[in-house]
């Protein structure tokens, strides 16, 4: 992505963001599995502790590292192709140290079945610095639900590997999350095998640094008898701040198929 851009960003672009939950949600490829097939153990504790440090840094906006996890036990294997949630919650908050839950549960996306991998506990302490106001924000309220008709919701951090020399994510790499955010979407509401048949004119209204963390909001906009039109909007915050600015929209048209790759119709919608 260039450091250059040709629309500058609006009022309407940017905003703040008090909500301290995070949902990581990735698929399974198989270079993140054995040779069994299964999702790596270790691919799964780098998501917990991403989350966890998303988690920490969303409530304290302070410079956390991971101090301690609790016994990891597997309860159940994820496997090549189902999707991968892992969701962080609150549950202390101390002077300059609080624990996440971190919990991961596999979906097979056509079936919906959904099944709990693993959960952790995972100590997470603010580094004192100029950064780092303490004692932490207490802790907050229970979030609430997300209702049926929410849009999909995933993060993903910035990491160097993923940056221009400017130190900004690549453009290339920015679709790549954003057309995954829209199959997943549009897998989950029919049930179906899925793939991408179009994408529209991608905008990129402002850069995303290195260390941000990407927010992807996808919704179905439009139905068919075979395909749907997904729009999926890419939020870039500030992990200190909270400051979040609007990236990028995008909307997909996606496709159901058959096991041959012939569109075929589909009747039922998943969440």
């Amino acid at each position: 992505m260039s450091s250059d851009y040709l629309i500058a960003p609006t009022p309407e672009d940017t905003q703040t963001f008090a909500d301290s939950s995070v949902r990581l949600i990735d698929m399974i490829f198989p270079g993140d599995t054995n040779h069994h097939g299964t999702l790596f153990g270790g691919v799964a504790l780098a998501h917990m502790d991403k989350v966890a440090f998303l988690t920490a840094t969303r409530h304290g906006r302070a410079p956390f590292v991971t101090a301690r996890s609790e016994r990891i036990d597997f309860t159940a294997p994820g496997f090549s192709g189902e999707m991968v949630e892992v969701h962080g919650t609150l549950t202390r908050v101390g002077n300059s140290s609080l624990d996440v839950e971190v919990n991961v549960i596999a979906e097979e996306l056509v079936s919906g079945e959904r099944r709990n991998l693993t959960r952790g506990l995972f100590t997470m302490v603010a580094r004192k610095g100029p950064d780092t106001r303490l004692p932490l924000p207490p802790m907050p309220a229970p979030a609430p639900e997300p209702a049926e008709d929410e849009p999909l919701r995933m993060v993903e951090m910035v990491f160097p590997t993923s940056t221009n020399h400017h130190g900004n994510l690549f453009g290339g790499d920015a679709m790549k999350m954003m057309g995954k955010a829209a199959f997943i979407a549009a897998t989950r509401h029919c049930r179906e095998i899925v793939v991408m048949a179009s994408s529209d004119r991608i905008d990129f209204t402002s850069p995303i640094r290195e260390g941000s963390m990407i927010e992807l909001v996808s919704r179905i906009r439009m139905t068919g008898r075979s395909s749907m039109l997904v729009e999926v909007e890419l939020w870039a915050e500030e992990l200190l701040s909270g400051l979040r600015s609007h990236a990028a929209t995008a909307r997909y048209t996606m496709v159901a198929v058959d096991k041959d790759g012939r569109p075929q119709s589909f009747t039922r919608t998943g969440s």
